[in-house]
């Protein structure tokens, strides 16, 4: 082909990002570790009895799974050391290391076998990289903890160090790819401030996943007055109760480490609301709706849950609103706040978009207000919404405060995007994976070569060829404004050196929107013209 013309075409398909992949069925050894690090409640928990040995599973299970959790996972902080400690003390919790860390973080209830898609964690990634050339052991390694705890808690920043180094020395000195997802992201961070020498000696990557960085302002807010589900539908008659849960995450500092970020510059600050009833001195009635910004929230949590209980044990044990809890949260945020990513390793942040995600709360209405606070907890939350993954708003996913080599937003729910073939994708360029030069995952769409022909002829002198070739651009997100055929076209000429070679080339392109909106078919039709002086 005339080396004009082929530099057309290749610009062309460099600018259509073109990719021609093949599936990779076997083991990559030119592959560097991955390390997966999940969120909230996405490690399997054992709890071993300290007499005898014995070991079940309490955290995921279906059966009897309520009474389990409560009498064996069900636990309260101690402010002198920062752990949160099982009341029960015939139990110790731990989390199995099974299969190299991925037993834990793979399938939350192995045993499930109806709708076992509900506890799958990164089972579907899991099974994706292996694809890839990943391999158990040797590339892909998990690190499940007791979410319970602080994100900077010293026994977990320990466990991890060693998690570290382990991945390095067994993959042969590779340095490590890290992904984590949701709260694993700030785990990763105060690691990264706290142990920042350890962290660039044995990290290369770290990608973050639907991190909330400056916290779930909405999600936490009823959590913490109402308690939280991992499973919705039938599943949930099955599970552990939503008050159970309450009475365990109350006095859990990971999860007061997830409240709205106070001193974050919020485009609309997160509010808590309540709709409530006052009678005035003279005995006049006015129901009012009373707005809180995150710090001043915490008289209300504080009033609501005053005369919060539960029985464990053989106890009545108060659960109040934990200040302690909340004051070693704000020294775990100081921490994230001064984390910096090393200078040798790489940062990536993707995050969940598009659907409606919790920001301000608000409890009672105006026909229905609340007289009493400590009947709080009894109301149902209305949620005011903002773009997100319906759990972390896209504003505080992307606020990661650091040095980041991209930003990219997916259209995901915030578990389900652990199995989004867009994040896979992403995934698998940002890892080097797929040896795709020319992908980026900014702009993420497939190309499909649909033709292509090419003609050559002489001519008293002159050597002419035209090419025809032509795409389809498949995106999920095409612009559906384009209605109109687009039109560009390119002249570029040449004059060789002393050899007086000439050359002049000249292309068309047009861009054809299909009706669906998903596709565009791309033409690209060209000449040129060369001649030797």
């Amino acid at each position: 082909m005339a080396a004009l013309l082929e530099e057309i075409v290749k610009s062309l398909e460099l600018w259509l990002r073109l990719i021609k992949k093949t599936p990779q069925e076997y083991v990559d050894p030119t592959l560097d570790p991955v390390l997966l690090v999940p969120g909230v409640a996405g490690s399997i928990l054992n709890a071993v009895n300290e007499k005898t040995g014995r070991e079940e599973r309490v955290w995921v299970r279906i059966l009897a799974a309520d009474h389990e959790f409560r009498t064996k996972l069900w636990s309260l902080f101690d402010p002198s050391t920062g752990e949160t400690v099982s009341i029960n003390p015939n139990w110790k919790v731990e989390v199995p290391e099974d299969r190299f860390g991925l037993y834990a973080i793979d399938t939350l209830d192995p045993d499930m076998v109806i709708g076992r898609d509900t506890v799958y964690y990164f089972h579907d990634m899991i099974e994706e990289m292996l694809k890839w050339g990943y391999k158990e052991g040797e590339t892909l390694f998990g690190f499940g903890y007791d979410f319970r705890q602080s994100n900077r808690f010293r026994g977990t920043m320990e466990r991890f160090a060693a998690k570290l180094e382990s991945v390095y020395n067994a993959s042969g000195g590779k340095k490590i790819n890290i992904i984590s997802h949701s709260m694993g992201g700030l785990l990763v961070k105060c690691f990264m401030s706290l142990y920042s020498d350890v962290f660039e000696k044995y990290v290369k990557n770290w990608i973050a996943i639907a991190a909330p960085f400056r916290g779930a302002p909405g999600y936490v807010t009823s959590t913490l007055l109402n308690g939280m589900s991992f499973v919705e539908g039938w599943e949930q008659n099955f599970f552990i109760s939503k008050w159970s849960m309450h009475q365990l995450l109350i006095e859990c500092p990971s999860i007061y480490e997830l409240m709205a970020c106070p001193d974050f510059h919020w485009e609309s600050p997160p509010l808590l609301e309540v709709w409530r009833k006052k009678t005035s001195n003279s005995g006049d009635v006015d129901v009012m709706l009373e707005s809180f910004l995150p710090m001043e929230a915490v008289s209300i949590f504080t009033e609501a849950l005053a005369c919060n209980k539960a029985s464990c044990c053989g106890l009545n044990i108060p659960l109040p609103f934990n200040k302690d809890i909340l004051k070693w949260s704000n020294e775990t945020r100081k921490i994230l706040g001064g984390a910096k990513v090393p200078p040798n390793v790489k940062f990536y942040n993707i995050y969940g978009t598009s659907l409606k995600t919790p920001h301000s709360v608000c409890y009672g209405s105006q026909n229905q207000p609340i007289c009493d606070l400590r009947k709080l907890p009894r109301y149902l939350a209305n949620y005011m919404n903002v773009d997100g993954d319906g759990t972390v708003p896209v504003e505080s996913a992307r606020a990661d405060g650091l040095s980041a080599e991209a930003r990219v937003g997916v259209p995901g729910e915030h578990r389900g995007i652990l199995s989004d073939r867009h994040v896979f994708r992403i995934l698998k360029h940002w890892l080097k994976a797929d040896h795709d030069p020319y992908y980026n995952p900014v702009n993420d769409f497939v190309i499909l070569p649909t033709a292509f022909e090419l003609e050559k002829h002489q001519q008293k002198g002159l050597e002419v060829t035209s090419l025809k070739e032509e795409w389809e651009v498949i995106a999920d997100d095409a612009d559906e404004q384009d209605k109109q055929p687009l039109m560009g076209s390119i002249s570029v000429s040449r004059v060789g050196g002393n050899e007086g070679l000439q050359e002049e080339a000249c292309a068309t392109i047009v861009v054809h929107p299909h009706l669906d909106g998903k596709k565009k078919h791309v033409e690209l039709s060209a000449v040129s013209v060369s001649a030797n002086a």
